[in-house]
């Protein structure tokens, strides 16, 4: 397929290599050129400098980027120029409201758009193993399947437009009171002057075994922070969570208040440090 990425950070810039592995004509855009122009230089892939140019009769335009604002700026700006019956696929973390409103619009352009938040982090976006959960046409996400399955390792379709997001605010919930959990049983075990490696080893096969558990005990444990998922993103995802909760009427009492906690690690000049942090701020 002919295919436009815009967006080309450490989620997106190894997504859109994986699609250049796989055979497609892929025209990268990144809102500083410098980054686009390295990374269609290491891929043997196109560059544009506008989105406009990137989108230019684009079957199929992908974009990772920030937040709701840049998601309505690129589509807005994407839309005229893409081939009839295009599709586009972000793998933003937005609100639903944004992912509803530009299927609305795509749609009153004759194109489809597919609001598809991914998991797996870094990682899952450097060895192609990224879960997709998606919304929108069902119809339009099949035929743009097989190209996205290059960096994927799953694709489910939620439901309408929107219910992407809504599953990704699952997600952060979800791992939230996880990290959360992780963080107390690792400090809990240092006060009491356990091993922290055998403590792992004992109870890592049992109920309490979680990705998080095998990716994030012993680096926790060793207070190594420096990768991963930032603590900015994810407090930018769990303020997109807490404003949908407050619309929905759910309750998100954990949530709430490990929003609160990452709030005292960002204090602490953790902004960038990963989400496993939270052991920080139990630390005297």
């Amino acid at each position: 397929m002919k295919i436009a990425f815009a967006g080309l950070g450490v989620m997106g810039g190894p997504m859109a290599r994986h699609l250049v592995a796989a055979g497609h004509a892929v025209t990268g855009f990144n809102r500083t050129a410098a980054k686009a122009q390295a990374w269609a230089g290491a891929n043997g892939a196109a560059w544009a400098p506008t989105v406009a140019e990137a989108a230019a009769g684009v079957d199929l335009f992908i974009l990772c980027v920030g937040n709701d604002d840049d998601v309505r700026a690129v589509v807005t700006e994407a839309l005229p120029h893409l081939a009839p019956g295009a599709v586009i696929v972000d793998h933003t973390t937005t609100s639903a409201t944004v992912a509803r409103d530009m299927a609305a619009l795509a749609a009153d352009s004759g194109r489809s758009f597919i609001d598809a938040p991914v998991s797996g982090g870094q990682a899952g976006a450097e060895n192609g193993q990224l879960s997709v959960m998606a919304g929108g046409d069902a119809a339009a996400l099949a035929r743009v399947e097989p190209a996205v399955m290059a960096y994927s390792k799953a694709i489910k379709h939620m439901g309408p437009a929107g219910a992407g997001q809504l599953t990704k605010m699952v997600n952060q919930i979800a791992i939230a009171g996880v990290v959360q959990g992780l963080a107390e049983a690792i400090h809990f075990a240092q006060s009491a002057g356990l091993n922290t490696d055998a403590v792992y080893d004992a109870v890592s096969k049992g109920a309490a075994q979680s990705w998080q558990m095998d990716n994030r005990w012993k680096t926790a444990a060793a207070g190594q922070f420096d990768f991963g998922f930032a603590v900015d993103w994810m407090r930018k995802d769990l303020g997109l969570v807490l404003d949908e909760a407050r619309a929905n009427g759910a309750r998100l009492d954990m949530t709430a208040l490990v929003d609160g906690y990452y709030a005292e690690v960002q204090a602490l000049g953790g902004n960038r440090w990963d989400t496993s942090s939270l052991k920080v701020r139990l630390v005297p």
